[in-house]
């Protein structure tokens, strides 16, 4: 039986976790999309991993109310990887699919970055605020779609040397930058790692590729260089496939 699930911010639970409001647009498509009522059973997620079964007791216009009933397993775990995509800034839909695709496929977070060639260029701060919002709401619908109940974060549009010369996120990280030129072969790369990393940041660039200034500032900075396929990959289509094939090498994508 499909689950029909709903997400609600842990700020959407009651003190004794007893009962949970759905705020106006997720109550909107529980009464008006799925014509469910009082007494109907729906699962909630809360955007941190976890998933509860519950049923309905009051649907209104402007929220929903609903009985936690017990904490289950969520259909689709966790990969035991966390993993972060760097991504060069491409314009709107390519990167509305890239956030899409990655969401699904187990991505952590999401790391937007504004290089040298980039297709987007950000006005200002509430420009970046608004991108990072809209790219935030779909890896939500993402996680509905595919049975996640940990929702990436998305970063908002931040430099290329923010991220490269960051503090990686655990001691162990494997950070590198897929290029189109000078990187080695990915299998040669994992095949040198002493150990399997629980950790990795994997950097894309724009279809114009990377300069040779940027890729020199990440090996400069601890990065590996990596070179992947015989052929020009669009930089959509290299962001998903390098998510896909790093959960297969090293997450649960078997």
């Amino acid at each position: 039986m499909v689950r029909r699930r709903f997400f609600a911010p842990p700020a959407a639970f009651a003190a004794d976790q007893a009962t949970i409001v759905l705020g106006s647009d997720e109550a909107r498509h529980l009464r008006d999309v799925l014509r469910l009522e009082r007494g109907n059973e729906v699962f909630i997620f809360d955007g941190k991993g976890k998933e509860f079964r519950c049923t309905i007791q009051d649907v209104t216009r402007s929220e929903a109310k609903l009985e936690v009933r017990e904490e289950v397993v969520p259909t689709r775990p966790e990969s035991h990887l966390h993993l972060t995509l760097g991504l060069a800034l491409l314009k709107a839909d390519k990167f509305d699919l890239v956030v899409q695709k990655a969401t699904e496929l187990g991505v952590q977070r999401i790391v937007p970055v504004m290089t040298k060639f980039a297709e987007v260029r950000i006005r200002d701060d509430a420009d970046a605020s608004r991108r990072a919002a809209r790219w935030q709401r779909i890896a939500l619908e993402a996680c509905k779609q595919s049975g996640r109940a940990l929702v990436p974060k998305i970063d908002a549009p931040g430099s290329l040397d923010s991220l490269l010369w960051g503090a990686p996120s655990a001691a162990e990280e494997w950070r590198v930058m897929f290029a189109e030129r000078g990187g080695s072969g990915l299998l040669e790369e994992i095949k040198s790692l002493q150990a399997q990393p629980l950790a990795i940041t994997a950097l894309v660039g724009t279809e114009g590729g990377w300069s040779e200034e940027e890729i020199d500032m990440a090996r400069k900075a601890g990065w590996r260089v990596v070179t992947f396929g015989g052929r020009t990959l669009r930089a959509e289509t290299a962001g998903i496939a390098v998510v896909a094939l790093i959960q297969h090498a090293f997450g649960d994508l078997i």
